[in-house]
């Protein structure tokens, strides 16, 4: 199943995806009697994201194809973020050893090298990414993002799968002159808003033949930046899930951004994407505060 947030009347709405069109969740609820959350969070948050894949393969998606009044192409969305309040966003730095070369340093090889983002980065799919006024150097990376579908604690390697409701596509942006003046200063560098963009799909883990062979590729101005296959990651996905959930505990709809293959730097009218195999690209405009001259918030 794949999940998506639409913007309807200024409000995220969740919808099903199938054959080219989003099915609106609340009309699917109003036309078939079902009872599922209206919005992607309280999906997640309500344990509803299993019972609703469920639903959808034994005959939900058969049931919805003939709801025209549920329906919209894809094409006429306009994408919103897939929520905007996760508890927690980890981000995953230089777990491909190509990145850790691009920033001069080495890359991690114990312990993943984490950091948190705060949710007021977040920006969705086609939404703008403000450089500063603070930074002369900003780079876009995009990365495999991981979402937890259950309050998770302690969690085996090997049953990381269980508390995932999905994966998603990001793009990650860092303000890397101010990282490279002292490595102290990571938490800043990826704080300022719009530096963190998902969507336009959560896609579960069904959908999946496997997670390691999905190749992850930075487009920058529509051409491939950098790519590499999840598989070369210093740390995987399932020891991620694993790792993390051993420190604190774990809740649904937190977000684990994964790590790049590589940044770009970016500048004011370029356009930035993540393409991750089998999933829907997210493609984001860039504008650079200091060109427009705007100091004001999005």
């Amino acid at each position: 199943m794949r999940l998506t947030t639409i913007n309807m009347k200024g409000l995220g709405t969740a919808a099903i995806v199938q054959n080219g069109q989003a099915f609106i969740v609340a009309a699917i609820n109003a036309a078939l009697g079902t009872d599922w959350q209206t919005d992607l969070l309280s999906i997640l948050r309500h344990d509803q994201i299993r019972p609703l894949n469920t639903w959808y393969l034994e005959d939900g998606r058969t049931r919805i194809e003939t709801l025209s009044q549920a329906a919209f192409p894809l094409t006429q969305v306009r994408f919103a973020p897939l929520y905007r309040n996760p508890s927690k966003i980890f981000g995953i730095g230089l777990n491909y050893v190509e990145h850790a070369a691009d920033l001069n340093e080495k890359a991690p090889s114990t312990e993943p090298a984490s950091f948190f983002k705060p949710d007021t980065t977040i920006i969705g799919p086609g939404d703008e990414i403000k450089i500063p006024l603070q930074s002369e150097r900003t780079t876009a990376e995009a990365e495999l993002g991981i979402i937890f579908g259950k309050e998770c604690r302690d969690v085996p390697q090997e049953n990381w799968l269980e508390v995932v409701a999905g994966f998603t596509t990001i793009l990650d942006v860092t303000a890397e002159d101010i990282l490279g003046r002292n490595p102290r200063y990571l938490t800043l560098s990826k704080s300022f808003e719009t530096f963190f963009s998902f969507g336009p799909q959560l896609v579960t883990p069904d959908e999946i033949d496997d997670v390691l062979a999905l190749r992850v590729a930075t487009i920058h101005n529509g051409e491939v930046h950098a790519e590499n296959v999840v598989a070369n990651m210093t740390f995987p996905p399932d020891f991620l899930v694993a790792f993390h959930s051993r420190v604190m505990k774990m809740y649904p709809g937190d977000i684990i951004s994964t790590g790049t293959p590589r940044a770009v730097p970016i500048k004011h009218g370029d356009r930035v994407a993540c393409r991750i195999d089998g999933f829907t690209s997210l493609e984001c405009p860039v504008i650079d505060k200091k060109e427009t001259g705007s100091a004001s918030d999005i």
